[in-house]
């Protein structure tokens, strides 16, 4: 079992709490394969025989993912009913009592020690990228050195830079170049089952920050994750019910909607950085955090232009007000990955006219010979 004890688990099963107080769990207990409702722990079964299990996927013949919070037994096909259906939570009216518990959650397990992974502060590290969540994380552990990739010029180490300064951090800069990217590509679609350029894009900073860090002798990296989701830090949440890429109509629904996503791109996060030999902790992700940001009203996720504003204030007197403030790029643009991988892609033949011409390449490039260069007609 992964993430928690099988107690905790055994009770989540018998109640039918989703959300028992703790960062996420897969495995196996009492012969039945188990993933939380969120789905932050990776968990796959062979798809011909699925009582034949992994965390990581390559060490199964035709993995397929274990859904977000079901409960199979071992053998059986995993793709029922869910056990545990996230919570549906009324809005708090009192919005002084919806800040505190926030700021009480976010605090307390952003503390080493309280993400429920048992280690200690010599052996972690900070993924990094001067945004207030990273930084509410840093704040959290204020020994640890932080860690920030990009291309030189990125937002993301113009920002981390600052911010660190500013938190009087110590940051280590990943300065990535076209031969780091061509060197993790067939590594990350091995460990993660994706060639398409937004999964790799976000991966490769995160593999290649974390493959650092282990490489310096760390064994866990904290990271920032959830916040996004959690808080309203999406466009397409702050614009609705006018953005068409949400069916909600109000807030609180469309960030409902993105919580959806979080099992996906939990998979890719974690075996992005277990790929690099270190295990990820994620204690914005945790249960407690949770609750606190699904029983906040809509104007506490965003109000006017402002998104995350809950946690900004939770941060309010824990980073600098420039960083807490601070708005930042999503992390394929703020590190130029999503515009490098696009120009090896171009330099390599495959042109923008094409369809889908960044993952024809990535296919290629991962494929038994080498990257061959489309035909004049746009075939590759």
């Amino acid at each position: 079992m992964h993430g928690a004890d099988p107690a905790l688990v055994r009770r989540a099963i018998e109640t039918g709490e989703a959300l028992p107080g703790s960062a996420g769990f897969s495995g196996v207990v009492d012969g039945a394969l188990v993933r939380d409702v969120l789905g932050r722990r990776p968990l796959f079964v062979d798809a011909a025989d699925p009582s034949t299990w992994a965390f990581d996927r390559r060490n199964l013949a035709d993995p397929v993912s274990a859904p977000a919070g079901t409960v199979t037994a071992l053998g059986d096909d995993p793709g029922g009913e869910p056990t545990w259906t996230l919570p549906e939570f009324a809005p708090t009216s009192d919005d002084e009592r919806a800040l505190t518990a926030v700021r009480d959650a976010v605090l307390d397990r952003v503390r080493l020690g309280t993400s429920g992974d048992g280690g200690s502060a010599d052996d972690l590290a900070v993924a990094f990228s001067g945004g207030v969540d990273s930084a509410v994380v840093a704040a959290g552990v204020p020994d640890a050195p932080c860690y920030v990739a990009g291309f030189e010029g990125s937002h993301d180490v113009a920002a981390a830079r600052e911010a660190a300064e500013a938190m009087d951090r110590d940051l280590r800069v990943v300065e990535l170049t076209h031969e780091d990217l061509l060197d993790a590509v067939p590594t990350l679609v091995d460990a993660l089952g994706r060639t398409n350029p937004m999964d790799l894009s976000i991966a490769l900073p995160l593999f290649l920050v974390a493959e650092r860090a282990a490489r310096d002798g760390f064994e866990r990296l904290a990271l920032g994750q959830g916040a996004d989701e959690l808080f309203g830090g999406y466009a397409k949440v702050a614009k609705a019910p006018d953005d068409p890429r949400v069916a909600a109509d109000t807030i609180r629904g469309a960030r409902r909607e993105v919580l959806a996503t979080i099992p996906g791109q939990a998979e890719r996060d974690v075996l992005a950085v277990r790929a690099a030999g270190i295990e990820p902790v994620t204690p914005l992700l945790h249960d407690d955090v949770v609750v606190a940001a699904l029983e906040l009203p809509g104007h506490l996720l965003v109000d006017g232009d402002e998104r995350k504003v809950a946690l900004r204030e939770a941060a309010r007197g824990i980073v600098p007000d420039a960083v807490r403030t601070a708005d930042k790029k999503a992390v394929q643009y703020g590190t130029y990955v999503s515009r490098e991988l696009d120009r090896l892609a171009r330099q390599a033949g495959y042109k923008r006219r094409m369809e889908n011409h960044v993952e024809r390449y990535v296919r290629d490039l991962v494929g038994d010979g080498p990257v061959r260069p489309p035909d004049d007609d746009g075939d590759a």
